[in-house]
């Protein structure tokens, strides 16, 4: 991790720690919580985060947040972000969000403990790179996450063959 990743990293992690903050986002995760819920054959539900939320303490490249609810067990299976550079952290729970690194995936297991290090807890996915969230079986995880463009312009790419170049996009707020 770069000296500056890590800097916009700690700055995002800062604001989070505020309980006037998460207070805000409890509520979204709970609606999250409920969708899944009610999606029995979903492996993940998600919501933006309206950015008033955290004031103008965001740094500029921010354009967008999200809250995500995985599935206990779940392996959404690999996707990209042709478009945007993605910061992830653990909010409640845990999870493996593995990143192909030179053709193998690399683990990189995240923790909710707001007293871990940051590297256990962040993961800072630059745009274009593969990953893959890997759930635990014990619960559900839910992560808060951090994109460089705004929630309707935010793309999910993944592998399919019946794609001119093998891959298929959607847009996140198309999927709702």
């Amino acid at each position: 991790m770069t000296p500056e990743e890590r800097t916009c990293l700690e700055s995002i992690d800062t604001i989070l720690q505020s309980e006037n903050v998460r207070q805000q986002i409890h509520p979204i995760v709970e609606r999250v919580h409920k969708d899944l819920a009610g999606k029995k054959a979903a492996l993940m539900t998600w919501e933006p985060i309206p950015l008033t939320v955290f004031g103008r303490a965001l740094p500029r490249e921010i354009r967008s947040a999200w809250v995500f609810v995985l599935r206990a067990g779940a392996d959404t299976g690999a996707e990209r972000h042709p478009n945007s550079h993605q910061r992830m952290m653990t909010f409640e729970g845990s999870g493996d969000m593995q990143t192909e690194e030179r053709g193998r995936w690399q683990s990189n297991i995240l923790v909710s403990n707001r007293e871990a290090p940051l590297e256990q807890r962040w993961i800072s996915i630059p745009q274009n790179a593969w990953h893959r969230p890997v759930v635990g079986t014990e619960a559900d995880w839910t992560v808060v996450s951090f994109h460089t463009v705004p929630a309707e312009e935010l793309i999910e790419e993944k592998q399919d063959d019946s794609g001119q170049d093998g891959t298929k996009q959607t847009r996140y707020m198309d999927r709702k």
